[in-house]
């Protein structure tokens, strides 16, 4: 059953990658014209690449830290694999309804406009959403609790280094419209946060 859900976690952060791919290409040729990248937002992303797939790899690779494996079960295989999914498809459809406006870090680019469909209609940052969701699937898949929780801290640091910065930047370059947006939706939980 472990390996099911060790499987089942590589072929999401693959997925994961082949999704983002393409816009990261595409990202390149749109000119930049508000960069607010800081060392803060360099710590944010880099924790989660660390608890969100460097870890666990290591995890995968040598099987390190073992004394905090515990027996996988199917319910929790079944049900991250499922959150897993989830998490990929919010991803895909963030990706799709920002277009041209995706960026990787705090960036304004070129004839950057304001997004508020799709999954931004529930949200501000499905992003960010889908990044819990594949956190909560990373606890889930990979039975190893200090694998599961680094995922989930790896998250927190992003999340909470990055969201405030990013929705004041909005704010800057959008105004009230952003601040009108702000007032409809929720950050990351549709009706809750």
């Amino acid at each position: 059953m472990q390996a099911i859900g060790q499987a089942v976690w590589v072929l999401g952060i693959v997925a994961w990658y082949v999704i983002r791919y393409p816009f990261e290409r595409r990202a390149r040729r749109v000119r930049v014209v508000n960069d607010q990248r800081s060392l803060t937002d360099k710590i944010g992303l880099a924790s989660a690449l660390f608890g969100m797939s460097v870890f666990p790899v290591i995890y995968l690779l040598t099987g390190f830290p073992k004394f905090a494996d515990y027996p996988a079960k199917a319910w929790a295989i079944v049900l991250g694999a499922l959150v897993f999914g989830l998490a990929l498809w919010v991803f895909r459809r963030s990706h799709k309804e920002l277009g041209r406006n995706w960026s990787i870090s705090l960036e304004i680019r070129e004839e950057h406009n304001l997004v508020s469909g799709g999954p931004y209609a529930l949200v501000r940052h499905p992003m960010y959403t889908s990044f819990f969701l594949m956190a909560v699937g990373q606890a889930l898949l990979l039975s190893n609790w200090v694998v599961g929780l680094v995922g989930l801290v790896g998250f927190a640091v992003l999340f909470f280094l990055r969201v405030d910065k990013e929705e004041h930047m909005m704010l800057e370059v959008f105004g009230p419209q952003y601040q009108a947006y702000m007032e409809r939706t929720k950050r990351i939980i549709p009706y809750v946060y």
